[in-house]
């Protein structure tokens, strides 16, 4: 069997599939996301918004200029659909969230909604030429002339497709998180303080009544930006 699946059995809990209903599933392409935080487009079709009865009208449906992914059209039914990222469906928007079991799922959200993205920036340096480089949770790399005040750990808000940044909210006292790890994953929370250990140890985010690695936090605007779950 090629690389491009791997066993049922294998695949991150974060996928919500059944593990025993066939021996195979596919692998997403390697894309920004890490494999715990995506899953293929095919099997999202397929298994999750249920659009597609076989892989093969997975395919089709890819290949059909109907399908977008952050705003872009997209023809690989293998590309990784991830954390924040917006999947369009003809007329219907969805965008990838974790929910308080840790699973993904991917939810219905207005036209509005689907035309901007939330990104958490997980690091920054410089490049040639003097230029300062800021990489996002999504594998997207933005370059700037200036050192922007942006740091490792807020958020930007990008338009879809253009990339321009709208907004940009600080990993601060006062701030919202949403929680893409731990204990109290798929929640949101207002960061009350944050500890940087001078050891190996990982930095925390404290909030009300827990505090979390802060590796787990991800700087929103507001609630409203994680869609609920679907009434249906």
């Amino acid at each position: 069997m090629s690389s491009s699946h791997m066993k049922r059995l294998t695949m991150p809990r974060s996928w919500p599939l059944p593990r025993k209903s066939t021996i195979w599933v596919q692998k997403p392409n390697p894309c920004g996301h890490s494999i715990e935080h995506c899953m293929p487009l095919g099997i999202i079709l397929r298994d999750i918004l249920g659009v597609a009865q076989t892989r093969r009208e997975a395919k089709r449906i890819a290949h059909s200029k109907l399908v977008k992914v952050d705003g872009s059209i997209e023809y690989d039914s293998a590309r990784g659909v991830g954390l924040m990222d917006v999947l369009t469906v003809g007329e219907n928007n969805y965008r990838c969230v974790l929910d308080t079991n840790g699973k993904l799922r991917y939810r219905s959200i207005p036209a509005k909604q689907a035309s901007t993205k939330t990104c958490r920036v997980t690091g920054k340096n410089t490049v040639k030429g003097g230029k300062t480089q800021i990489h996002l949770h999504d594998g997207r790399n933005m370059i700037f002339d200036e050192n922007p005040e942006y740091k490792t750990g807020d958020s930007l808000v990008i338009s879809l497709p253009e990339q321009e940044i709208k907004a940009h909210h600080k990993f601060e006292e006062g701030s919202i998180a949403y929680l893409t790890g731990g204990s109290h994953i798929g929640e949101t929370a207002t960061i009350r303080g944050h500890d940087v250990k001078r050891s190996s140890k990982a930095n925390e985010a404290k909030f009300d009544d827990f505090g979390t690695v802060s590796d787990y936090v991800f700087v929103i605007g507001d609630k409203s930006d994680i869609p609920l779950e679907d009434e249906s």
